[in-house]
């Protein structure tokens, strides 16, 4: 049951992703994939859409089924605590976003001063190691997480080597792509909501 929710929980997050995308978000080989992905198609929960899948009514039901279960087993408590401590750092990422995209908060960064962008890669380099023990709570809290160091690792590598498109572009498993999924799921598992969050200005 674990596998179905990280699929058709991946597929609420990413909108109408590829298989492939769905293979790198949960972690599942593309063979292992295939087979759980006609399943959900088979039931009705899944449809393709050209080379894409998007959840279906009966595939979103099972889904919030499924999630409600999850919160059921979890240490709300211990999880709100680390939330908590997941907004601060969430707090330093937003104005790490708005400092890459915009220079003393004004001016549209055109990424022509090297130096400049090398600062915010470095702070960017910085918020992912001490944010890795933060994450692996929450991990041990929700196993089916377990993908999201590989998929955080993989984006500020490509960052770290120059690509940039990988620090907060959309559509691809950018930094921040994976950052917003990765606070999805926990408003998800804390039993918030994103209208709450962004109400309360946590939201990207």
């Amino acid at each position: 049951m674990s596998d179905v929710l990280r699929i058709l929980q991946a597929a609420r997050l990413k909108g109408r992703p590829r298989e492939s995308d769905l293979a790198a978000a949960t972690g599942f080989a593309d063979a292992e994939i295939s087979a759980v992905l006609e399943a959900l198609i088979s039931a009705g929960e899944l449809d393709r859409v050209g080379a894409r899948l998007k959840l279906t009514t009966a595939g979103r039901s099972r889904l919030d089924t499924l999630l409600k279960a999850e919160r059921a087993t979890l240490d709300q408590e211990l999880l709100r605590r680390c939330y908590q401590d997941f907004e601060e750092a969430n707090t330093e990422f937003k104005q790490l976003v708005t400092d890459w995209q915009l220079i003393e908060g004004v001016r549209p960064n055109d990424h022509n001063d090297a130096e400049y962008d090398a600062r915010i890669v470095a702070r960017l380099a910085d918020l992912h190691v001490r944010f890795t023990p933060l994450l692996a709570q929450f991990i041990r809290l929700a196993p089916r997480l377990a993908e999201y160091p590989n998929r955080f690792a993989s984006a500020v590598a490509e960052v770290e080597s120059g690509d940039h498109t990988w620090f907060a572009r959309p559509l691809i498993d950018s930094y921040h792509t994976v950052w917003f999924e990765l606070h999805e799921e926990l408003i998800g598992l804390t039993g918030l909501s994103r209208v709450q969050e962004a109400a309360a200005g946590r939201a990207e």
